[in-house]
């Protein structure tokens, strides 16, 4: 549970043409989601406070009308003073804009992976190759490590061509695994189990917010941030007031709302009963 004058952190690196700037210390607000399936994670950010030459900088250098197609990365890190910072997401900028006055900020929509929508890629296995061979071989076209914890059954002809990014919906049709990018990493997991090492334990004393709420697949806890909760993971809840809620979970779905002088610093965790 963060202290209440743990000084928070938040920090922003956009990379243009590889060179990485990176903001901290100003105004920050950031909002996302990261899914454990194939859809895309999301991130809206938002800076304020830039100087002029800065803000036109960013917004030019990332404005979908700019002739240079290479793609544009952000990564977003956030913590607390005494634990340090995390990787809150990582992705690739989509659209930038400026928010209204009287407070003008610069905005980028992100999205994890969308670069590669655009790369056409063809990977031809040996006619019998195992699950973690050809996850290797994905993760490698895709530019990202690889966490590999499910069963590794053989795989037979694994052949595919087109989109770089639809490799990972093709890699989950494989078998009772849940695929993912998340980040920076390819993660390929047996369906509806946690990841190993990745227990994050919740009740009143370690940063629940409020009380859990219960949903179709599980339970819906909102948690300060901390450095341990990662979508795929374990999620430990013990509710005295919703004690029927109390038990294990496999986090599905993971929102973020946070800014570095405001009220917002959570994880809004969904996830689903093991």
């Amino acid at each position: 549970m963060r202290e209440k004058l743990d000084k928070i952190i938040v920090r922003v690196g956009i990379e243009v043409n590889g060179k990485i700037n990176v903001y901290e210390g100003l105004y920050i607000k950031a909002t996302g989601i990261r899914f454990a399936n194939a859809n895309q994670n999301e991130c809206t950010v938002e800076i304020y406070n830039l100087k002029k030459e800065t803000q036109d900088y960013i917004l030019s250098e990332t404005s979908p009308f700019n002739k240079n197609r290479t793609q544009k990365k952000l990564f977003l890190d956030a913590g607390v003073e005494s634990t340090g910072v995390t990787r809150i997401f990582s992705g690739n900028i989509v659209s930038s804009s400026p928010t209204q006055p009287p407070d003008i900020a610069v905005q980028l929509k992100c999205l994890t992976g969308n670069y590669l929508k655009g790369k056409i890629v063809s990977i031809n296995e040996a006619p019998t190759a195992s699950l973690k061979q050809v996850s290797g071989a994905v993760a490698k076209s895709l530019g990202v490590g690889l966490d590999f914890q499910a069963e590794d059954t053989p795989v037979s002809n694994y052949s595919y061509t087109g989109a770089a990014s639809k490799q990972v919906n093709a890699l989950g049709e494989l078998g009772a695994i849940d695929v993912y990018v998340d980040n920076d990493m390819l993660v390929v997991k047996d369906a509806r189990v946690p990841l190993t090492n990745r227990l994050t334990v919740v009740n009143e004393n370690t940063g629940m917010i409020g009380i859990p709420e219960t949903t179709e697949r599980g339970v819906k806890v909102k948690l300060y941030l901390d450095g341990q909760t990662t979508v795929g993971g374990r999620l430990r809840l013990t509710s005295r007031i919703y004690p029927a809620l109390t038990g294990d979970y496999a986090v599905f779905k993971l929102g973020f709302e946070i800014s570095n002088f405001s009220d917002p610093f959570w994880w809004i965790i969904e996830a689903a009963r093991i």
